[in-house]
């Protein structure tokens, strides 16, 4: 699994983090993925995340859509 944050779109305002807190972390007041996530395992999480973010800055890139 690989995940896009768009920095543009992003405005922190940390649903990501509130529903899957084990992947998302703000930075400099927008969404980043912690460095030792494990994002194969958070995968339902992540996805909730994604929902949850009110911008839709966050999408889970397939391999199809490199």
């Amino acid at each position: 699994m690989k995940i896009k944050i768009d920095k543009e779109k992003c405005i922190g305002c940390g649903n990501c983090m509130a529903v899957c807190p084990q992947v998302f972390e703000l930075q400099n007041g927008k969404s980043t993925i912690k460095p030792d996530a494990d994002l194969e395992k958070n995968k339902d999480c992540i996805r909730q995340a994604i929902n949850s973010c009110p911008m839709l800055a966050i999408s889970e890139e397939n391999k199809e859509n490199k």
